[in-house]
């Protein structure tokens, strides 16, 4: 469990899946991706990736941002990959687009 902070990357340990924190409570998270705690990039290497567990499949999609139930915890995916992602057990979901004002 760590402090998640707004601007950092996080990558994943079972496929190609990364993360940038867009919005983070002020509280220590576990953030995963398949099942396992994603890290720091700089510290994931492609020999050190997992296998993914079939209950934890559920691709992530570039562009999107994922949110927690609450919407405390907001996360920007810069890489897709197929695990699906989480916060302290709970899955994140995809956060719908807000629509742009109507222009006349």
């Amino acid at each position: 469990m760590t402090k998640p902070r707004v601007g950092q990357s996080l990558a994943s340990l079972v496929d190609g899946t990364t993360v940038v924190v867009v919005r983070a409570p002020n509280e220590d998270l576990t953030i995963t991706c398949g099942g396992v705690e994603m890290l720091d990039p700089k510290s994931v290497k492609a020999e050190d990736r997992l296998p993914i567990a079939p209950d934890q499949q559920e691709p992530t999609l570039i562009g999107k941002r994922y949110a927690d139930a609450a919407d405390t915890l907001e996360v920007l995916c810069t890489k897709p990959g197929q695990g699906r992602l989480a916060v302290n057990g709970n899955p994140l979901s995809v956060k719908a687009a807000k629509p742009l004002p109507a222009s006349d």
